[in-house]
C-alpha cells in the first residue's frame, strides 16, 4: 500500500546545477548546461515523473494498490519507477528495443515490471511502444495510463520547476534555450513559463537526423520519419502537448554528431551526459557560433551517461554501428570488427589456460580467440566448441592449456580477397582470418559480415 509520508528522496528532485561550458568555441555566446543528470533518478525525467504521479493521486486516477503503466524511452520510465515504488505502486513499462542495457537492468533493479517491444515500427503499428502501453493499462485493474505523450501535468512540471529555476540562475538573464523534443514536455512548459517573463527569447529545436519534428518546426510539413540511435528525443509524429510557438532555429543533427559530442563533453569538460545531450550540445554549438552579437544560450544534460556505458562509451559498440572514424582500407580489413593495428585484438596465448580463454571471451563478448605467441604471431584460433570438446568430461580440464584445444590449421584470407570469398568461408561455419605477408589483421565473423551489411543500407 502507498506510503502516506512523502519519502525524503523526492525532496531531491529539481534544483539542479547551473554550469557555464569553458572548453568549446562557443564562438560570441557563453553557454551553461544545466545538469538534470544530477537528480536522483539520474535524468529531467524525474521531474515529470512526480508531478504525473502527484496530480493522479489528488485527482483520484491513481489510488493506493494501483499500478503505474507507461511507454518510455527509459527515463520517463525510471523517474516513474523512482517515485511509484517509493510510493509502493506496482509499476509496468513498455520500452522499445533499442534502449541500452543499463536503462533496462535499472528499471528492474527498482522493481519495474519491463516489456520490450520493436523500435523499428511507427504509431499505429500493433507492436509500437505507446500502443502496446495503451493496451496494458487497460487490460490491468486499477491501472493509471501515465501517458506522457498526452498528459498536462508532463510540461506543467517544467513550467513550474525548470523554468523558473533556469530564470533565477541566470539571474533574468538569457536570450535563448536549446531543447529536444521527445514528449515536447519541456519544450512546452519552458516556452508557457519565457512567454511570460521574456517573450523575446529564443527557443532552439535540437532534433536527431530521421525525426520529423525539425522539419515540421521549419516549414510545416510532416516529413516521412527514418531511423536513429539516439535515445530520449525525435519523434515519428508531433505530440500533441507540443508548442512550437517559440521556435526561432531547429537543427537536424546526426548520430554521429550527437555521439561524438557526447564524448567530447566528457573528455573536455568533465561532464558524462547520455547521447541525447550530444545532440543538445552539438544543436547549441551550432547555434552559438552562427550569433553575431553576444548571447546567453542555456541547454540541459538530459541524463547522465552512465546509462550509455554499453553504447556510446563503448567504441567496439560505436565501430560496430559505423559510429566512430577509423582509418578506412577499402578492402576486408574495414570489416574487421577488432582490428590488430588497431590494438584492439583480444586474444591468448598458447598456454594461457582453456579457463583463461573462456573468461577472456566472455569479457570481450565474443565466441571466438586469435592464439598469439607473445601477442604477436598467429598460432591458431580456439572457440567455444573447441573449449567445450575439451572440458565436457572433466571440468578440471580447464586447467589444461589453449594449445591443446586450438585449431591449428589455418585457412587465411588476404585483405584483397573477394566479398564473396569471405561469404564462402563463413558458409562453412569458419571464422574468416584475415592474414597476409605482413602479419596477422584480425578475425572476421558472421556478425560482422551482418553489421558491414547492415551499415550498408545507411
Amino acid at each position: 500500500m502507498p506510503n502516506d509520508s512523502r519519502p525524503a528522496v523526492l525532496e531531491l528532485i529539481g534544483n539542479t546545477p547551473l554550469v557555464r561550458i569553458s572548453r568549446f568555441d562557443t564562438g560570441p555566446c557563453t553557454l551553461f548546461l544545466k545538469l538534470e543528470s544530477q537528480n536522483p533518478g539520474g535524468s529531467i525525467k524525474d521531474r515529470i515523473g512526480l508531478a504525473m504521479i502527484d496530480t493522479a493521486e489528488r485527482d483520484g486516477r491513481l489510488r493506493p494498490g494501483g499500478t503505474i503503466v507507461e511507454a518510455t524511452a527509459g527515463n520517463t520510465g525510471l523517474g516513474l519507477a523512482l517515485v511509484g515504488r517509493a510510493k509502493g505502486y506496482r509499476v509496468v513499462l513498455v520500452v522499445p528495443d533499442k534502449m541500452s542495457t543499463e536503462k533496462v537492468l535499472h528499471l528492474k533493479a527498482m522493481g519495474a515490471e519491463v516489456h520490450i517491444t520493436r523500435s523499428d515500427v511507427g504509431k499505429g503499428h500493433p507492436d509500437y511502444y505507446q500502443d502496446v502501453a495503451a493496451r496494458l493499462a487497460q487490460d490491468i485493474p486499477d491501472a493509471f495510463f501515465a501517458d506522457q505523450f498526452n498528459n498536462p501535468a508532463n510540461p506543467l512540471a517544467h513550467e513550474c520547476s525548470t523554468a523558473p529555476e533556469i530564470w533565477a540562475q541566470t539571474q533574468h538573464d538569457v536570450d535563448a534555450i536549446v531543447v529536444g523534443v521527445g514528449s515536447a514536455g519541456t519544450l512546452t512548459g519552458l516556452t508557457r513559463f519565457f512567454q511570460r517573463v521574456q517573450p523575446k527569447l529564443e527557443m532552439v529545436l535540437a532534433d536527431p537526423v530521421g525525426s520529423v519534428m525539425a522539419e515540421y518546426s521549419r516549414s510545416g510539413t510532416l516529413g516521412t520519419p527514418g531511423s536513429w540511435a539516439v535515445e530520449g528525443i525525435g519523434e515519428d509524429f508531433i505530440p500533441s502537448i507540443a508548442n512550437l510557438s517559440s521556435v526561432r532555429k531547429a537543427y537536424s543533427i546526426s548520430d554521429e554528431e550527437s555521439f561524438d559530442h557526447a564524448r567530447q563533453l566528457l573528455r573536455a569538460e568533465g561532464i558524462l551526459g547520455g547521447s541525447s545531450t550530444g545532440t543538445l550540445l552539438a544543436a547549441a554549438l551550432r547555434y552559438c557560433r552562427e550569433q553575431t552579437e553576444p548571447k546567453r544560450v542555456v541547454s540541459f544534460v538530459c541524463d547522465t551517461g552512465t546509462r550509455y556505458l554499453s553504447k556510446v562509451y563503448n567504441d567496439q559498440w560505436m565501430n560496430d554501428q559505423g559510429l566512430l572514424a577509423r582509418k578506412r582500407y577499402g578492402d576486408l580489413r574495414d570489416l574487421i570488427a577488432r582490428r590488430f593495428e588497431d590494438g584492439r585484438v583480444v586474444s591468448v596465448g598458447p598456454d594461457d589456460t582453456l579457463l583463461t580463454a573462456f573468461q577472456r571471451m566472455r569479457l570481450a563478448d565474443v565466441s571466438q580467440l586469435p592464439v598469439l605467441v607473445d601477442g604477436q604471431r598467429l598460432v591458431g584460433v580456439i572457440d567455444e566448441s573447441d573449449i567445450l570438446f575439451g572440458v565436457h568430461e572433466d571440468a578440471t580440464h580447464f586447467r589444461m592449456t589453449v594449445t591443446s584445444a586450438m585449431t591449428d590449421k589455418l585457412e587465411t584470407l588476404p585483405p584483397g580477397a573477394s566479398l564473396a570469398e569471405l561469404e564462402a568461408v563463413l558458409d562453412r561455419g569458419l571464422v574468416a582470418i584475415i592474414a597476409d605477408t605482413s602479419g596477422f589483421h584480425g578475425l572476421i565473423t558472421r556478425v560482422d559480415m551482418l553489421n558491414h551489411l547492415r551499415r550498408s543500407l545507411a
